[in-house]
């Protein structure tokens, strides 16, 4: 499978290179080969790295007020009915 897609998109990149005026020889494309490996990892071993994304603050629930912006220390623990 890998062969046939090196093959394709070698294909297209000749053709891409001889539609923008560069000089695509027999000579050249007889040094192409779609059996070049050296991207293709054989071990089976891929790693995949997600971004980080920052967890929002926990919302304000019962119990909990949040302070006025700008204002430390202003947290309150209120009873479940929301009373201090």
């Amino acid at each position: 499978m890998v062969v046939l897609w090196n093959g394709l998109y070698l294909d297209h990149a000749a053709k891409q290179l001889a539609a923008d005026g560069f000089p695509v020889t027999d000579d050249l494309l007889a040094r192409l080969s779609p059996l070049q490996f050296d991207h293709i990892n054989f071990l089976g071993r891929y790693a995949f790295f997600r971004p980080q994304i920052p967890r929002p603050a926990p919302a304000a629930g019962p119990g909990r007020r949040r302070a006025p912006a700008g204002v430390a220390g202003m947290e309150s623990t209120a009873a479940p009915g929301g009373h201090a």
